[in-house]
C-alpha cells in the first residue's frame, strides 16, 4: 500500500506541474472533458460499483478532505462525498493507532528454564494442581504468579489435576513395573501335527524372560507343578514380584493362582478379548513366533524344549531390546568405543545358535 501511494504522489505532482503553465481556460475544459468521462463511466457500469485500492483510497482521502461538505458535493465523483469523508477517518484512526502502540509488548516470556521445572513437577507429580506447583516453586526460591503457572499448563496441553491423578492402566504398568510378572500360553505345531502348549512369563522391568515348559497336554497339574518351579526360581534368584498378569484362559487353574498367592505374588486378569493390558507378553510371543517356530521345523516336544532353551539363553543375554534403550535383559550396554584406532580395527567375530539360525557377535578375545 504505501509503495502504491508513494506512486500516486509523485505521478501526481508530474500532474500538478504541468497544470501550472496551463491557462484557466485550458484547465477548465480539461475538467468538463473529466467530468464527462466520469459520467460515461458511470454509464457503463450500470450500478455496479468501482473498486478502489487502499492506496486510491488514502490518496483521494487526502486530496480532498479539506475541501468544505458543500463543495465536496459538487465534485463530480464515481462515490459519495460521504465515502471519502469517512476513508479520510479510517486513515486518521490508523494513523493514530499506530503511533500509540507501545513500544514493547505485555508481560515477557517466563523463562524456559521455569517452564521445564514447571512441567518436569507436573510429570513426575501428577495428582498436583497449579496452585500446589506454584507453592513448590515458591520453596524453590522460584518466584512466579500462579497464573503464570496454570498458563504453562495450559499452553502445554495438560490437564487439570483430577483428570491427570486418575489411576490408568498404563499408569499402573509404568509404576509397579519393577515388581510385575506377565504370562501366557502360545502354540506351535510340530512336523507331525501334533499341537504343543508352551508357557513363559516375563518380567516387565528387565524383560527377562523365562520359559516354564512345553506340553501337548497342560493340565492342573503340569501348570501348577510350572507355578511352583517359577517360585522357586525367583527365590534363587531375588526376584521380589508382587503381580503376575494373565489372560482368562481356563488352562490356568485355580491351584496356579493358588501357588502365586503362597508367595505373595498378586494373580491380575486381564480384560475379555484384551491382549493389549498384556501388551508386553504378547510382543515376546509374537518375537519367539517370528525368530523361531516361523524359521525352523519342529521334530517333536524334545526339540521344541532344546530350541526354546537355546532362544531364552539368546534372548536374555545377547539380543537387544527397545524397551529397555536397547540393553540386553541379564546385561547393560557397554561403555561406547571412543579409541579411534580401535574403532578403525575391529575385530567382530560371529557365534551360531540353532544350526546358525540366531546369530550372535562380539568382540575376538
Amino acid at each position: 500500500m504505501l509503495l502504491r501511494l508513494a506512486y500516486l504522489v509523485v505521478t501526481n505532482v508530474f500532474a500538478l506541474l504541468r497544470l501550472l503553465p496551463m491557462s484557466d481556460r485550458d484547465k477548465d475544459a480539461e475538467i468538463l472533458a473529466l467530468r464527462h468521462q466520469s459520467t460515461v463511466l458511470e454509464r457503463q457500469l450500470g450500478g455496479a460499483r468501482v473498486r478502489f485500492t487502499p492506496g486510491d483510497r488514502a490518496f483521494l482521502a487526502a486530496l480532498l478532505h479539506q475541501l468544505p461538505l458543500p463543495v465536496l458535493r459538487q465534485v463530480r465523483l464515481l462515490v459519495r462525498p460521504d465515502t471519502v469523508l469517512r476513508w479520510h477517518r479510517d486513515l486518521a484512526k490508523r494513523r493514530h493507532a499506530a503511533s500509540s502502540r507501545p513500544k514493547q509488548p505485555g508481560r515477557p516470556r517466563t523463562v524456559r528454564s521455569v517452564r521445564t521445572l514447571v512441567l518436569r513437577l507436573v510429570r513426575e507429580n501428577p495428582n498436583w494442581g497449579y496452585r500446589r506447583l506454584h507453592g513448590e516453586l515458591l520453596v524453590l526460591g522460584v518466584k512466579v504468579a500462579a497464573s503464570t503457572v496454570w498458563k504453562i499448563l495450559k499452553d502445554a496441553g495438560v490437564d487439570p489435576a483430577p483428570g491427570r491423578s486418575s489411576s490408568t492402566w498404563a499408569s499402573f504398568l509404568r509404576s509397579q513395573a519393577d515388581a510385575l510378572l506377565a504370562c501366557d500360553f502360545f502354540e506351535t505345531v510340530t512336523l507331525s501335527g501334533a499341537r504343543m502348549y508352551v508357557l513363559a512369563v516375563i518380567e516387565h522391568s528387565s524383560r527377562r524372560i523365562r520359559i516354564l515348559g512345553a506340553t501337548a497336554h497342560p493340565t492342573t497339574s503340569w501348570v501348577t507343578q510350572a507355578a511352583k518351579n517359577l517360585v522357586m526360581d525367583l527365590e534363587d534368584v531375588g526376584c521380589r514380584a508382587r503381580f503376575m498378569i494373565r489372560d482368562r484362559d481356563r488352562k490356568f487353574p485355580g491351584l496356579f493362582d493358588d501357588v502365586l498367592k503362597d508367595a505373595g505374588i498378586e494373580v491380575i486378569l486381564t480384560g475379555i478379548q484384551m491382549p493389549r493390558t498384556n501388551s508386553i507378553m504378547e510382543r515376546w510371543v509374537q518375537t519367539c513366533r517370528h525368530e523361531l517356530p516361523d524359521r525352523t521345523l519342529i521334530w517333536n516336544q524334545r526339540h521344541l524344549l532344546h530350541a526354546l532353551r537355546e532362544f531364552e539363553q539368546f534372548y536374555n543375554t545377547h539380543r537387544p531390546h527397545q524397551g529397555i534403550a536397547n540393553a540386553r535383559p541379564l546385561h547393560p550396554l557397554p561403555a561406547p568405543i571412543t579409541d579411534p584406532d580401535k574403532l578403525t580395527r575391529l575385530d567382530i567375530r560371529r557365534r551360531d545358535r540353532l544350526g546358525s539360525l540366531l546369530h550372535e557377535y562380539h568382540h575376538a578375545a
